[in-house]
């Protein structure tokens, strides 16, 4: 059985408390059975039984270990932050390294906790995504600049903002979590709060992959610390504690407007990594058959991650076609044990919500295509089941479209909802399309499928919404050089875009060095305007 303590300064500290995790597919066959040992676990009234019932166990931190973790972070800071780039640059090299050694068990972690292996083989792909060598080269670029001008060493650097808390989600918590390894190449210093929920795979993740590419490279002594407890009390601490410089919160929209008003009033920077309601439109003369297959990530994990697609938008010249290939395709998505490689979905705790919201829609007039029912996991219809079929609905006309929950809230559920507006010519509805989509309150990503170039550009200039753009490609897929995550609006914020985070906790400065021209020239340079010294007083 995995066992990880509170880690702090590179030590393991005494534990008092632990948080046990079962293996997902013994809480899916026998609910209360599992919840009945994991309870006795946690309390301490029994010993845990063989390895194929329980995946591992994480420390509740206590009170003093969470001061310590802070005070740590801020010790290893200074030391960490004058390593140069490139050396902190080769921490992502190393923990490269460390991964594909450990993509397997890393998986495996993950479907422990639930996931399907399908959906965990896609996150760590993410995870590596994050440290290709062409994705580092591009943080790097954008974190130094040199340049000679005029007789000058010009940079742009950013500098690291200190001591960052990262709070991951519930969902995905593991492979969200590995974001924070961006603001380490910042320079900043970090300290990682496993969720109660699922404690497991974030506090493997920075113990055995990114405590040993540090390690690798010799890093400080607390440069990176991992603590477990109460969401609410640890970021209380972390708002009050005169240490912390920067809290990146990453889940529910509401509480993390919350948090960045806190912060403010703290005088700390928060980054935020929020809900998303991901739309795609498909165009007339779209490839069908793609985009079909493309919308059907929108059935991932029951739909309860962050960056599939939510709803579509679609020309009502292919509207009937497209509906028509999808449900044919639902026999792909699949609910099962998480170490099925063909499950697709995953048990929905929230289910009245799913159906609060699809009987809103059909009342307003939406149809129901296709789906609508709980299953077990074998996915045979079962009232008591914890599974929800895909379910796909079609909505006509924007404006009706606009007043469902299910086309504009983030929904948690396996809901699809087609949006097929009122037949009109192409030059009026494109702009009604992009205007729908881009007036989401949302903004992490948004998709196109269409073969006209002109239309293709207007979707690229005008989506001010979200943190990315596809364009005839997977909704869910990793693209080289770009961000994985980031948005606008209730994703990411007022100061939300496209989320490198070794940009979001870090600060530009310019610094001018001259090397070439005495004092006097380097006021008056011929390269630079005339200069009044009078009317300049």
């Amino acid at each position: 059985m995995r066992s990880y303590p509170t880690f702090v300064g590179s030590v393991d500290l005494p534990a008092q408390e632990w948080i046990h995790v079962l293996n997902a597919d013994v809480l899916m066959q026998d609910p209360m059975a599992g919840l009945r040992l994991k309870r006795e676990l946690d309390r301490g009234r029994t010993t845990a039984p063989g390895s194929d019932q329980v995946a591992g166990r994480v420390a509740r931190s206590t009170e003093q270990q969470w001061e310590q973790a802070v005070s740590s972070a801020r010790s290893a800071q200074r030391e960490w932050s004058r390593w140069p780039l490139a050396d902190r640059l080769s921490l992502g090299v190393a923990l490269r390294g460390v991964l594909q050694d450990r993509i397997e068990e890393f998986i495996e972690v993950l479907i422990a906790e639930g996931h399907p292996r399908r959906l965990a083989e896609w996150e760590v792909a993410g995870v590596m995504q994050q440290l290709a060598p062409v994705t580092l080269d591009t943080v790097a670029s954008l974190l130094e600049r040199a340049e000679d001008v005029g007789g000058r060493e010009l940079r742009l650097v950013r500098k690291p903002d200190g001591v960052v808390c990262l709070s991951p989600p519930q969902n995905a918590a593991a492979s969200n979590s590995i974001l924070g390894v961006g603001a380490l190449f910042a320079g900043n210093t970090i300290v990682v709060k496993a969720p109660r929920s699922c404690p497991l795979g974030v506090a493997w993740a920075w113990r055995e992959l990114v405590g040993t590419a540090l390690a690798e490279i010799d890093a400080p002594a607390g440069t990176i610390n991992v603590i477990c407890g109460a969401p609410a009390p640890i970021m209380n601490s972390w708002l009050a504690h005169t240490d912390v410089d920067t809290v990146f919160y990453i889940g529910d929209s509401r509480r993390g407007m919350d948090i960045e008003k806190r912060c403010a009033e703290a005088g700390k920077k928060s980054v935020l990594e929020l809900s998303g309601n991901d739309g795609v439109l498909v165009w007339s003369d779209a490839e069908l058959e793609l985009a079909a297959q493309a919308l059907l990530e929108c059935f991932y994990g029951s739909s309860q991650i962050c960056m599939v697609p939510k709803y579509a938008v679609v020309h009502p010249d292919v509207a009937d076609q497209l509906i028509e290939l999808l449900v044919k395709r639902l026999d792909q998505v699949r609910p099962g044990l998480p170490d099925d490689a063909e499950t697709l979905l995953t048990p929905v705790l929230r289910a009245a919500d799913f159906f609060d919201v699809l009987a809103e829609a059909v009342e307003a007039g939406a149809t129901l295509v296709a789906g609508g029912e709980r299953t077990d996991h074998q996915g045979t219809v079962d009232p008591a089941g914890v599974f929800l079929q895909p379910t796909i609905v079609r909505v006509d006309g924007l404006s009706p479209a606009d007043q469902l929950q299910a086309v504009r809230a983030e929904t948690f559920f396996p809901l699809l909802p087609i949006v097929v507006p009122t037949p009109a010519a192409d030059s009026e509805l494109l702009p009604a399309m992009l205007d729908f989509l881009d007036s989401n309150p949302y903004g992490l990503r948004n998709s196109l499928w269409a073969g006209d170039r002109a239309v293709i550009d207007e979707f690229c200039g005008t989506m001010r919404n979200g943190g990315l753009l596809k364009v005839n490609d997977s909704h869910l897929g990793f693209a080289p050089t770009l961000p994985t995550h980031g948005g606008t609006g209730l994703t990411g914020g007022p100061n939300g875009e496209a989320n490198f985070p070794a940009l979001r906790t870090s600060r530009l400065q310019g610094i001018s060095i001259a090397t070439g021209v005495t004092p006097r020239e380097s006021i008056f340079d011929s390269a630079l305007p005339p200069m009044d010294v009078r009317s300049a007083r």
